[in-house]
């Protein structure tokens, strides 16, 4: 059995893990429990009473964090000639087509989102391979495929992103950083589980949400009281 560094006993002694936290409490505790020296990322894990088996209790969704994410998304946006200056206007990191497609096709995948229009999915459909793999397939249902691109740019520059239900019903994703105040987490988690909640599918039963964790990038995750998230 693998020793307990000081850095993760002293982490350990500060968590109940029998306890159901106060998403308050919570949000405040993970300062404490993360000893990284980078500024990490803080990541929310939703169970949901939900099987994505079923095509009618999928849930996937997006949503726009009012703080942002605090990572420094990386955008490409493939489109045709007359958008390149709305894309490049918006902030959008990579503009292009034919050359970028080449550059996927060759292994390139340095983004973290890639919008474009319905005019030239026909060409993108091709990298599904590529892309599919890495959550990089643009999605008319994530807002990635729009004729809107100056708006789709900016918003996933502000903070918007999406999300889906894994295999195991668990919705994940990052909603902050570490650095930010209690307040901010705090926010951005109850706008994101206020999102996930309005996609509840009718086809579901019983309870939706089933348990709620907070964590950071290397800490224990702390069980969040659902009942807290409506406060």
């Amino acid at each position: 059995m693998a020793r307990l560094t000081k850095n993760r006993k002293s982490v350990l002694e500060k968590i109940d893990p029998a306890k159901a936290y106060q998403l308050s409490e919570a949000a405040a505790l993970l300062k404490d429990i993360t000893t990284t020296k980078f500024d990490s990322s803080v990541n929310i894990d939703v169970r949901l009473g939900v099987d994505p088996r079923k095509s009618n209790q999928m849930v996937r969704g997006v949503v726009s964090l009012p703080h942002g994410t605090g990572k420094e998304v990386r955008v490409l946006v493939l489109c045709t000639p007359d958008k390149e200056a709305e894309a490049q206007e918006a902030g959008a990191d990579h503009v292009g087509l034919d050359e970028y497609v080449e550059k996927i096709k060759g292994g390139w995948t340095d983004v973290d989102v890639i919008i474009t229009m319905p005019s030239v999915m026909g060409k993108i459909g091709a990298l599904g391979r590529i892309l599919g793999p890495r959550g990089l397939m643009p999605n008319p249902k994530s807002g990635t495929v729009t004729m809107e691109i100056g708006k789709a740019v900016t918003e996933v520059k502000q903070g918007k992103i999406d999300f889906k239900v894994d295999k195991f019903g668990i919705v994940h994703t990052s909603i902050g950083k570490v650095s930010f105040t209690p307040d901010k987490i705090i926010d951005n988690a109850k706008e994101f589980l206020s999102t996930v909640n309005k996609l509840k599918p009718s086809a579901a039963k019983g309870t939706y949400v089933k348990s709620i964790y907070l964590s950071t990038t290397m800490s224990p995750g702390l069980k969040v009281d659902t009942k807290s998230v409506e406060e």
